[in-house]
């Protein structure tokens, strides 16, 4: 299959396709957040395997880890564009406000509260843990197949990745309740007990 892809066989290249979109797709919606984001990286990243097919070894296993690789970097030079686009937008003249629609939204999706936990543990790791997080946890690659799609070493997999696992776990964290301590139930109770013998 790699021979035939690197030769520019159209059919082979789309059995990959076939076979690896929804894998790609599930990746960038996991480092992106953003459904129509992810199914542009996606578009992206084939586009960019067809132009890099030469560069694929012949040996190997499955392409699926240099399709992850690439969507990975396509992902980055999404971010970059949505900066400078960002960017671009915030020095135009400001336009009317709006009416705030937003106690709408929020009654009409229920788990937005959750969602915007997780985004937020999430944004609040480097973005290489990130990436290995999304490659290793949410992809089920191993390690070496993670290390070779990032083309860093296994060992900065494992020990990211553990940062990554520990960071969200402290951040996931349910807060402190605040309420009746247990001692406290039986001196609240006892005057109605009373009035009723």
């Amino acid at each position: 299959m790699r021979t035939r892809i690197r030769d520019g066989d159209a059919d082979a290249f789309g059995e990959v396709f076939d076979t690896y979109a929804r894998s790609v797709y599930n990746h960038a919606y996991r480092l992106t957040g953003d459904w129509s984001t992810a199914e542009e990286v996606v578009s992206l990243t084939f586009l960019e395997a067809w132009r890099l097919r030469d560069r694929l070894d012949v040996d190997g296993g499955s392409v699926r880890p240099w399709l992850l690789g690439i969507a990975t970097n396509v992902t980055r030079n999404q971010r970059r564009a949505t900066r400078r686009h960002t960017a671009a937008v915030a020095r135009l003249p400001r336009a009317e406000a709006v009416a705030d629609f937003a106690d709408e939204v929020a009654g009409r999706v229920d788990d937005a509260g959750q969602l915007a936990l997780v985004q937020a543990a999430l944004k609040k790791l480097r973005r290489p843990e990130r990436e290995v997080l999304a490659l290793c946890v949410w992809s089920g690659l191993g390690y070496e197949a993670a290390a070779a799609a990032l083309g860093i070493p296994v060992g900065t997999v494992r020990s990211r990745l553990s940062r990554a696992r520990t960071k969200l776990a402290k951040a996931l964290e349910p807060p402190a309740r605040r309420g009746q301590v247990r001692e406290d139930r039986g001196t609240a109770v006892r005057p109605i007990q009373e009035g009723h013998r």
